[in-house]
């Protein structure tokens, strides 16, 4: 889900509204071509411009962060933001935890290649795992594990020795997982589609590849253990992008939409003028920490994750990934539509879809003229959901395999006729 911040700044400036679901059709007046284009200079004027303006201090952290979030929203550089970055990196040892996470993260976001000796840098002062970890992600996705992997690893030792309360973290964890293990066998995905798997539940399948720059597929099977079709015979399907804005992997804040299992707990309408009026799907991580889940539920789902998957996927530590990203503090992702500007992101391989901070996002187009909604993916998804058996079940994201290309419904047949 975007940020409060953005939602109450753009809110504020336009003063924008989205109509209630029971509307015959929806519609999202920040969506108008007008409102378009007053959004994008709004946010560059003010959100960015304006507050990097002001001289870093204490006191003004979280204006920098307003900013650092909307560079990443839009995908915006310049000489002049180029400046502030590194001016915020000469200091970063002197900043707050939450200012260090914002300026790493729209680093490794917008400046995938420039940053790596201050990261380097920084990462061997550091003694926050969640830190750590996003600094040693930003390496590894440079290719640079073979360089500084004994380093990385002696590190998170020495982190571990003088703080005992990291000893079981989750990001190290996982980080050690990466670093020493390199291949793990996917098990069959025949096997998760049986319907001796969460028998009797309905559930969303997310099929996607592990380059999330290419959109996956959202499949439904029914509490009868059969995938639904549409009238015409085929299998119901649509496209859903399990990509973040940011791109890092899913254990992390705002990262890909983590690979595993999620509990489904029902409907919800957004408040946010950037997922819009559409429904969306209500989804929980194992031991999730959110006010609104109880205990049970988040409990429940942690306690028995190995017990829900087939034998054959037991073991296969790729996909405990939403696992560990419950346990490591994760909350908040669902399942949506969208009322985010698509042209951010025109020259994506992923377009005319729009990443989140790290929900599963489906195509929604809006009308430019009047903001009505013309094409709804989210709706289509909606509807066989609740004739499926309804939005009480689960939701299981799949990276099937590393082909650079969009996930088709061609992908997924051989597997549906082994099952």
């Amino acid at each position: 889900m975007l940020k409060l911040f953005l939602i109450l700044t753009v809110s504020l400036l336009f003063g924008l509204r989205t109509t209630a679901q029971t509307d015959i059709i929806p519609y999202a007046l920040n969506t108008t071509k007008e409102n378009r284009i007053k959004e994008y200079r709004n946010l560059i004027n003010n959100s960015i411009n304006k507050n990097l303006s002001l001289s870093l201090t204490d006191s003004t952290e979280e204006n920098w962060q307003d900013a650092f979030w909307v560079m990443e929203l839009i995908n915006y550089k310049s000489p002049y933001t180029d400046a502030h970055i590194r001016l915020a990196l000469d200091s970063i040892t002197k900043r707050s935890i939450i200012f260090q996470r914002a300026l790493i993260e729209l680093i490794y976001t917008n400046y995938s290649k420039e940053f790596i000796p201050q990261i380097v840098s920084f990462l061997k002062q550091t003694n926050n795992p969640k830190i750590f970890a996003m600094c040693a992600e930003y390496l590894l996705m440079n290719n640079e594990l073979e360089v500084y992997k004994n380093m990385l690893l002696k590190r998170m030792d020495e982190i571990t020795i003088n703080f005992k309360e990291v000893s079981d973290n989750p990001f190290f964890k996982i980080l050690k997982n990466k670093l020493i293990i390199k291949n793990y066998t996917l098990p069959p995905i025949e096997d998760l589609l049986n319907k001796k798997f969460l028998y009797t539940e309905t559930v969303i399948f997310s099929f996607q590849r592990k380059n999330r720059n290419y959109p996956g597929l959202a499949m439904v099977r029914g509490k009868n253990g059969e995938f639904v079709k549409t009238e015409s015979g085929n299998y119901f399907s649509v496209p859903q992008l399990a990509r973040s804005i940011t791109n890092m992997p899913g254990y992390l804040t705002n990262g890909n939409t983590p690979q595993g299992i999620f509990k489904m707990t029902g409907f919800d309408v957004s408040k946010s003028n950037f997922i819009g009026p559409t429904s969306n799907i209500q989804l929980v991580m194992p031991y999730e920490n959110s006010l609104e889940i109880t205990d049970s539920t988040k409990q429940k789902l942690g306690d028995n994750y190995t017990d829900l998957l087939p034998v054959s996927w037991r073991k296969y530590i790729p996909f405990y990934e939403t696992y560990v990203a419950g346990k490591a503090g994760r909350t908040e992702i669902i399942a949506h539509g969208t009322t985010v500007n698509p042209a951010y992101y025109q020259k994506e391989i992923y377009y005319p879809l729009t990443p989140t901070q790290g929900c599963l996002c489906t195509k929604e187009i809006w009308s430019p003229t009047d903001g009505k909604r013309i094409e709804s993916d989210q709706q289509k998804l909606v509807d066989v959901i609740k004739i499926a058996g309804g939005a009480n079940g689960y939701c299981v994201v799949i990276e099937i395999d590393d082909k650079q290309q969009r996930v088709s419904i061609e992908d997924i047949l051989p597997f549906l006729n082994k099952k």
